[in-house]
């Protein structure tokens, strides 16, 4: 009885090391394999917890070795979408220059001089539309779109960047990256025709957001002003793309070059072109004449942030509304005076780069992402000039490279790549739904006009109801970080690759119903 006992118990010995040298043999030479043995042939406490830490490791080393051959011989790469972690794919959204070369070699533009025109004064002039709102209401649009998707009127290579269009007299107007030069162009908004090119050296690179310009260009009165990464600041004939005048933001300011490249788009006020160029010693809020490019007046010291001047009212008081790296800020326009300051810092030691949104008379609101969340701040006039204060504050949104809007006393926004829909008075969440990744989007007819982080295009009804999406189709192919633009009953829309214009006019001949829109 001992012996068969003893015989046992060495049998039982046996299989347990041979179930552990194949667990070992399974693990190094396929990870899941060994898991699989680890979980129903081991019956080791110990066993589970070497194999577990086994199958761990190998399988960090096997996945990075099967990422390199995908790399080496398929060409896999990896593209930051927005989330920290890094998404594999074999078609990374980058500029094709032989394309784009190929393509308007092939398709010369007509003469600028006699390019076509749209009816009706110049509208969408600049980054996020007349008031920088994200507000389309020039026209009504076509809220019931096809199954397939609204209507392509033409689609061509662009070069790389982040930029929107400023539309203005059957122009649009975008800034490039063309091979080692940022390059403001001008296409014919019927045909996507380019009428003209005007560039200058600069290439701005970096890994996480990308390569190439991000400010969008700005119109007013025939000329366009468009900012480079590196701080080059350009004023050109809107006719013909010639220079009328040029500043360099870090050179006039001893500014030092922001991580992810100057973003904000210049803004025109009266004879001002106001921009942040976050230089110290009064440096950091600059306006230039808008005519000549000569210095009117400089303000703060503050680092600057990465969203856009706007030109508002608060507190019955015509004002700039500025973001800077540590504050937001209310400046006299005619001499960059500080009127009221607010304390505004991004969490992860990252800087603004959402839109404030006006709310009311009063009011405005701030949000960013990184976990920094959103608040309502209140402007006031006081005897000694103005305040500001918190009135809300919470985490219900953040966003993070998009802006949201305002519509009948409720915001709408991406919190991060969710899109959401808060109350404006109290910040209360109505509803979180529907994922757009870092997408923007703008408002119109009680609608909005997502342009998904995936180039796709998807059409939400404003409401504070519950999340209700119309219709969605893919629009252009790849990463899109770049905000959409809209004039004439056309929506333009471009990635680092792609640039195509849709028609989102209502069907002629059709009426809706009073109070209802198509």
């Amino acid at each position: 009885m001992l012996r068969g006992i003893a015989r046992e118990l060495m049998s039982t010995e046996t299989k347990s090391r041979e179930s552990g040298v194949r667990l070992r043999i399974a693990t190094l030479l396929f990870p899941p394999a060994g898991l699989l043995l680890l979980w129903t042939g081991s019956r080791s406490g110990w066993d589970r917890i070497t194999g577990t830490l086994g199958v761990l490791g190998y399988s960090v080393l096997y996945a990075a070795a099967v990422m390199y051959v995908l790399h080496l011989f398929f060409g896999l790469q990896f593209e930051m979408r927005g989330s920290p972690v890094p998404i594999p794919t074999f078609s990374p959204t980058r500029p094709d220059y032989e394309a784009l070369e190929a393509h308007r070699a092939g398709h010369p533009g007509p003469d600028p001089t006699n390019a076509s025109r749209v009816i009706g004064d110049p509208y969408w002039t600049g980054f996020r539309g007349p008031r920088r709102d994200g507000h389309y209401d020039e026209m009504p649009v076509r809220t019931n779109w096809p199954a397939d998707g609204l209507k392509a009127l033409w689609r061509q290579p662009v070069g790389g960047g982040y930029a929107s269009f400023a539309v203005a007299n059957g122009r649009a107007f975008t800034i490039e990256q063309r091979r080692a030069e940022e390059a403001v162009a001008a296409y014919d908004v019927e045909t996507g025709a380019e009428l003209w090119v005007h560039g200058w050296p600069g290439l701005f690179q970096e890994w996480m957001g990308g390569d190439g310009p991000r400010s969008t260009p700005t119109w007013h009165e025939g000329k366009v002003y468009g900012l480079g990464a590196l701080g080059e600041l350009r004023c050109l004939d809107a006719a013909t793309g010639e220079l009328v005048w040029r500043r360099n933001l870090r050179e006039d300011n001893r500014a030092p070059q922001l991580t992810y490249g100057f973003a904000d788009s210049p803004l025109v006020v009266d004879d001002l072109v106001v921009v942040q160029a976050g230089g110290s010693n009064g440096g950091s809020v600059v306006a230039y004449h808008r005519l000549t490019g000569e210095p009117v007046w400089k303000s703060l010291d503050d680092p600057a942030a990465y969203s856009s001047p706007m030109e508002v009212e608060l507190a019955g008081e015509r004002q700039l509304l500025v973001v800077t790296e540590s504050r937001a800020v209310g400046l006299a326009v005619e001499t960059g005076i500080l009127l009221w300051e607010f304390p505004w810092k991004v969490l992860q030691g990252n800087r603004n780069i959402a839109q404030p949104v006006v709310l009311g008379a009063d009011r405005f609101f701030l949000s960013a992402g990184y976990g920094t969340g959103c608040v309502a701040v209140e402007v006031a006039r006081t005897e000694e000039g103005f305040s500001a204060r918190e009135m809300w504050r919470n985490t219900n949104m953040k966003n993070k490279f998009t802006s949201s809007v305002l519509w009948e006393g409720h915001l709408y926004g991406l919190d991060e790549s969710i899109l959401v829909c808060l109350d404006a008075e109290t910040g209360e969440r109505k509803w979180k739904d529907g994922r757009y990744g870092y997408g923007q989007l703008v408002l119109a007819d009680g609608h909005l006009l997502i342009l998904a982080g995936d180039g796709d295009l998807a059409l939400v009804k404003a409401t504070p109801e519950r999340h209700v999406e119309l219709a969605r189709f893919p629009a252009i192919d790849g990463k899109t970080w770049n905000h959409p633009a809209i004039a004439g009953g056309r929506i333009f829309v471009r990635n680092s690759a792609e640039m195509a214009c849709f028609d989102l006019a209502p069907p002629k001949g059709v009426s809706p119903p009073k109070g209802v829109s198509q």
